[in-house]
């Protein structure tokens, strides 16, 4: 069976301008033979540029969501081939704040997921609980239910990547134990169509927690928010990512 790839991908949310390419930037300097990928999605109006600003460096880029259109009269969205034609290689579907502030279902969410293969995009597919499901005991239905119905026919470890994120750790500065994001990594990692699926860990990631999180088994690197906005910040989770 095959092993499954090490990535660290920055989530830069609707956060960033055009001299915050200096991040990326400064990132590709300090990892021009990184031992695991690196990608980041900035907002859909620095895609391009920062293509540009990586060009021929170890940076991924990739967007933030798609249509599940091609085209059309969709004002305001944007298509996979838009995506990839900008230069991006990857695509986020499935966040939490898409599926809460957008009413997004996991439907929803492989429909989409279906247009970024077609387009040739990596997606990667989010999942996670909310803070009343967790106490509810339903953390693994959740998940698992999420995860079973936002996966298209033909989902493999080569065109999908799998993110746990619990809503209730995004943002607030608050990570699951050990034992919670063993017991979710180890359900996916038992649920997913290819074993050798990626399967990240987000959720209040940053340097002094990495390396205890990439520590945990079927733990393969992490979906980062606010410390990927940083070259400084998500370099030492990259570097805590790469000893692991």
């Amino acid at each position: 069976m095959a092993n499954a790839c090490k990535l660290a991908a920055g989530n830069w949310k609707m956060n960033g301008l055009r001299a915050d390419l200096l991040e990326a930037r400064a990132l590709a300097r300090a990892f021009p033979s990184p031992d695991c990928g690196i990608l980041l999605c900035p907002p859909a109006t620095l895609i391009s540029a920062m293509a540009e600003a990586v060009r021929n460096t170890a940076i991924m880029v990739g967007g933030q969501d798609c249509h599940a259109r091609e085209n059309g009269a969709h004002t305001g969205d944007i298509s996979a081939q838009m995506l990839a034609d900008a230069g991006a290689r990857h695509v986020i579907l499935g966040h939490s704040e898409r599926r809460a502030d957008h009413a997004e279902s996991s439907g929803d969410v492989a429909a989409k997921a279906l247009a970024a293969h077609a387009a040739g995009l990596v997606t990667i597919i989010c999942v996670g609980e909310t803070e009343a499901e967790r106490d509810a005991g339903k953390t693994l239905d959740v998940v698992l239910g999420q995860l079973r119905n936002s996966l298209p026919e033909k989902s493999t470890a080569a065109n999908t990547v799998i993110a746990y994120e619990p809503v209730w750790a995004i943002g607030t500065g608050r990570t699951p134990t050990r034992e919670q994001i063993s017991e979710v990594h180890d359900a996916l990692r038992g649920a997913v169509p290819d074993a050798a699926m990626s399967l990240l860990y987000g959720g209040s990631v940053k340097p002094g927690n990495a390396a205890e999180i990439f520590a945990i088994g079927n733990v393969d690197g992490a979906l980062v928010g606010g410390a990927s906005l940083k070259a400084e910040d998500f370099g030492a989770i990259i570097t805590a990512l790469e000893a692991a």
